[in-house]
């Protein structure tokens, strides 16, 4: 779009000759409109808000300088560029100060304006280039700020996180969680009975309508939302003052779906006077509303008592993952689920309250013995798809082996001579390997051992080449910065220690299946 450009100037010859003999469009402009003084400029860039104001600055009525200075105050991102005399040195220095974008002498040539016009573009493309960049980083923050808020609720509800430590890291996201007493309720959607094709649209209007309907709420707290399921914490000073949020929650809930072919379960928790005592009201929820959903089926026989969940020990996967062995995983699980029983595990909200447990503990064991867990644990980056690859008891049992035997094959790994020297090695590689030069025979020397025997320790302790460890390195920065930035691949390519963009994009294509140019419109698509 070509950027629009408004011109003043009292000399009408002058006026005329700009105005007819630039070429605008072919300098990427558009030649909005003209006047003879500020005064009479301001109503037209009041109406027209060009990109660029090019204008004199000795003029009767009102002067460029103070046509300037009203500019800046009401369209600061507004490009000014100043036609002066020889003799109007004085003006020309206020201008500075006013921050005009461009200064011409006259005469002024058309070569002269076509440069000129060519170099504002180039600014403004730059000025857009940078705020595009900025409201998508904005995005970003505040998508990731809504997805570390959806997982601290998360941990409060499965009991999975200290008091102290859910109000700290509450307060830092924006959540006020200090409250007297807590309460949790569930809503489960759910086909109603009744001939018809399922209407995926319309389902997904209802789960918007309901996840809405504490948005204008601020003690009412969204945790989960799904494909089945929306959980939502309530906070207040008073046990009868949640009592009364949560029936009219429950009550405009019920509203919102009359008439629609929807089946609305809920399951609501007693109200709970400590931050650590917020999961129990969730497992009160929990049960109510697969009581609720299974009488909504006709079902009578799958009914699981709040005593048996709550029977669940917290600390089972922590001590398993201390002392547990590989070849007792079987017998740790058997033994963590055992109280609940099959029927109630066919909960979606269940399987995460077990799963999300197991990823916690996991989580906090890896960090305590100095580990990144993403790097232990993979699976770990994609919480939501290990939650919906657990849709029955033995899929729950391979998601949960799968973290928790990584997380057994780090501690093991570390107890090891030489885990000490692969630490100091990655730790090397880490900040080295934006350098196109850095070799094994330079990390080796680092940790005091000949190449050789190095790179033979290095497969042997972390199962991949030191040349596939530094390329898959390489490659996760790049997928960063594609995902964050908006650099050029080359510029990433250098970024990353790659000396050859082409080598850069034949790797990154190896690796992720994908060009950096198709990896980034990927993101942009999602």
């Amino acid at each position: 779009m070509p950027y629009k450009v408004f011109l003043v100037e009292d000399e009408i010859v002058t006026r005329e000759g700009i105005r007819d003999n630039v070429s605008w469009q072919a300098n990427g402009c558009e030649f909005c409109g003209e006047a003879p003084d500020g005064e009479m400029a301001l109503p037209l860039l009041q109406s027209l808000q060009p990109d660029v104001l090019i204008t004199d600055i000795k003029m009767p009525f009102m002067d460029g300088l103070q046509l300037c200075q009203i500019v800046r105050d009401r369209w600061p991102w507004m490009k000014v560029v100043i036609l002066s005399g020889h003799d109007e040195f004085e003006y020309a220095q206020k201008a500075v100060h006013l921050g005009v974008t461009e200064y011409l002498l006259k005469p002024v040539t058309v070569p002269d304006m076509h440069t000129m016009l060519r170099r504002v573009a180039a600014l403004i493309d730059g000025d857009r280039e940078r705020q595009a960049s900025y409201r998508r980083l904005q995005g970003q923050v505040e998508e990731s700020r809504a997805a570390l808020r959806e997982q601290l609720l998360l941990k409060l509800a499965v009991g999975a996180i200290p008091s102290s430590e859910a109000v700290e890291q509450g307060q830092a996201l924006g959540l006020d969680l200090v409250a007297r007493c807590y309460l949790v309720v569930i809503l489960k959607l759910d086909l109603a009975d009744g001939p018809g094709r399922f209407d995926y649209a319309a389902y997904r209007q209802a789960q918007e309508v309901l996840g809405g309907l504490s948005d204008n709420n601020p003690d009412a707290f969204l945790l989960k939302k799904d494909w089945a399921e929306l959980v939502v914490l309530f906070k207040g000073n008073t046990a009868e003052y949640l009592e009364e949020e949560r029936d009219l929650f429950t009550g405009r809930a019920r509203q919102a779906l009359v008439g629609a072919p929807w089946r609305l379960a809920v399951g609501v928790g007693a109200p709970k006077f400590r931050i650590a005592d917020i999961h129990q009201s969730f497992v009160e929820a929990l049960v109510g509303v697969q009581e609720a959903d299974c009488a909504g089926h006709g079902v009578r026989d799958q009914m699981v008592s709040r005593a048996d969940l709550l029977k669940l020990d917290t600390s089972a996967v922590d001590k398993y993952l201390r002392c547990g062995a590989r070849d007792e995983f079987d017998q740790f699980f058997d033994a963590f689920v055992g109280p609940v029983g099959e029927a109630a595990l066919q909960s979606y909200l269940l399987k995460n309250y077990l799963l999300v447990d197991v990823v916690v503990a996991t989580a906090q064991f890896v960090h305590e013995l100095g580990g990144t867990v993403d790097e232990v644990v993979p699976e770990l980056a994609a919480v939501q798809s290990l939650l919906a690859n657990a849709q029955s008891v033995d899929q729950l049992r391979a998601e949960a082996r799968k973290i928790l035997l990584g997380a057994l094959a780090f501690r093991d790994r570390i107890s090891h001579p030489y885990a000490d020297l692969i630490r100091q090695a990655k730790a090397y590689i880490g900040s080295r390997y934006s350098d196109p030069e850095l070799s094994l025979n330079d990390v080796a020397a680092h940790v005091n051992h000949s190449p050789s025997h190095f790179s033979t320790l290095f497969s042997q302790e972390t199962c991949q080449t030191f040349k596939d460890y530094v390329t898959s390195l390489r490659i996760t920065k790049a997928k960063e910065l594609l995902r964050t930035t908006a650099l050029r691949a080359a510029d990433i390519a250098y970024q990353v220690g790659y000396s050859d963009p082409h080598y850069f994009s034949a790797a990154f294509k190896k690796q992720t299946g994908l060009s950096p140019t198709e990896f980034r419109q990927q993101g942009h698509a999602d």
